[in-house]
């Protein structure tokens, strides 16, 4: 069928001549809307180019080499997330824990990981403290230094530690920091280093290194009433855990709400959760995670195994790993986020936990109750003394507990540090069955840190490795000693 063009002449209407071909040159290749500079730079000199005929023998070339600088271009961390959930991005944790628990019940073995875990840890060698403590005349100081001990418990501890350090490098007077600066001082010889914590170097010559030794694991010592209220919640874990002689292990557990919130991570909460963790978010972190064009991907944080551990997930972990349901546990931790919901699992699989608001009175706790300092110190200090420290996320606490652990047991760490990527996969399987994930899980136990000794490399913290700086190998009489006093 032929189309017509119908133009009025002369009130009669005939057939139009039909047009002559026209010659079309192929429409230029199309590319995405250019949105950076160098985007809409390329794209336009791309244009003029292919306006030119006789480019087009190079069109090809110029097209590839265009895509390829556009690809490059392109911040692949900002793209929407692809429609499938890969292994390891959802939180599936309490499907896991309702299809494991009744075969976990039923779990009868009989050897509990606290009796067996340190069985082989000896076999590297023991160490013993080694720190010169003599004193000797001081000369005529150089000059003062002051420091401002910023952040936490453990990062002013740090703090103070490398001022002691510097200032007996230097021979000079260290003033007692003041974690709330005034400006009071007028003397022209003091050095004001804000803030310090992090600005001497891990690999620092021996005298440095000995000192800061000494402060650390010698000098530093907490408060009366703080001290006496740990030691005392030690006696009564020890009590409480009389059906393993004695021993006990320590979780130190991250789950408050502005740990989840600034973690991004997402849970199983709903809607209440999104609505807590948003308005967390904006209190603690005013725009920070609204901020144009951040996208932000759970899952992607999830499967990296930067999710903080539910209480849980902790829970399966422990099981897992051997730890029966008679295992008696400290958990150190602030105010866990949605705490009636997510201990109910935990408490449900280890009955004999306690925290140190469950180990006191309200009398005794008040006095420290609004300070997290001092709470943190209570709880630094039953974590030191148990059989067993679990640490469940990174930061200073478990930095500091881990080195302090091993100057106490002959340079043993008796930590565990779960791999959380491995963790991800392994909560990701709700089907998996309790044989198979306790293998698994024993497997994540023995490549954790429970292996002990750890001699300090040049890039290495000596508040988390001690030896060889702050210790020295035992000779085989002193180990024959150690073994017939314990």
């Amino acid at each position: 069928m032929h189309a017509y063009n119908r133009v009025p002449s002369s009130g009669q209407s005939s057939p139009s001549a039909p047009s002559s071909p026209r010659l079309r040159s192929k429409p230029a290749p199309r590319f995405p809307a250019p949105k950076t500079l160098p985007q809409h730079l390329a794209s336009r000199f791309l244009s003029l180019l292919l306006r030119r005929q006789g480019i087009f023998l190079f069109a090809p070339l110029i097209y590839i080499s265009a895509v390829l600088f556009y690809i490059n271009t392109l911040d692949f961390h900002s793209l929407p997330p692809p429609h499938y959930a890969p292994p390891g991005s959802v939180y599936r944790s309490p499907q896991l824990y309702a299809n494991l628990r009744p075969q976990m019940d039923s779990d009868n073995s009989n050897a509990d990981a606290i009796s067996t875990i340190w069985r082989n840890s000896y076999k590297g060698g023991e160490w013993r403290p080694c720190i010169d403590k003599s004193s000797r005349g001081l000369p005529e100081s150089n000059g003062y230094i002051y420091i401002e001990a910023n952040g936490g418990l453990n990062q002013q501890r740090t703090s103070i530690c490398n001022a002691v350090a510097v200032a007996g490098y230097l021979n000079a007077t260290l003033i007692i920091p003041h974690f709330h600066f005034h400006s009071i001082w007028r003397d022209p010889r003091i050095i004001r280093i804000s803030p310090f914590a992090n600005r001497l170097s891990f690999d620092a010559p021996p005298a440095v290194q000995r000192l800061r030794c000494l402060a650390n694991y010698e000098a530093l010592r907490f408060s009366n009433p703080i001290l006496s209220l740990g030691q005392t919640l030690v006696a009564r874990m020890k009590e409480r855990s009389a059906n393993n002689s004695g021993k006990y292990i320590s979780v130190h557990l991250r789950f408050e709400e502005d740990m989840v919130a600034f973690s991004c991570c997402i849970y199983d909460g709903g809607d209440k959760e999104k609505i807590d963790m948003d308005a967390a978010r904006e209190r603690g972190w005013r725009g920070k995670f609204t901020k144009r064009g951040k996208v932000i991907h759970p899952g992607a944080i999830r499967i990296n195994g930067k999710c903080p551990l539910t209480p849980l997930e902790v829970g399966l972990m422990l099981r897992g790993m051997g730890f029966g349901k008679s295992t008696s546990i400290y958990l150190a931790s602030g105010k866990i986020y949605d705490s009636e919901r997510h201990m109910k699992p935990l408490l449900e699989m280890f009955p004999l936990l306690q925290t140190k608001e469950m180990l006191t009175s309200y009398e005794e706790l008040a006095p420290f109750q609004n300070y997290s300092s001092r709470m943190a110190a209570i709880d630094y200090t039953v974590c030191l003394h148990s059989e067993v420290f679990v640490t469940t996320q990174g930061g200073n606490f478990p930095h500091f507990l881990l080195g302090h652990r091993r100057f106490l047991y002959g340079g043993h760490s008796r930590t565990i540090r779960p791999d959380k990527r491995k963790l991800a996969l392994l909560y990701d399987n709700p089907n998996i069955g309790w044989k198979s994930f306790k293998r698994q899980m024993l497997n994540v136990r023995a490549h954790s840190d429970s292996k002990g000794i750890e001699i300090k490399r040049p890039s290495d913290s000596l508040y988390s490795v001690p030896c060889p700086d702050c210790m020295r190998r035992s000779n085989k009489t002193e180990v024959l000693k150690s073994s017939l006093a314990t």
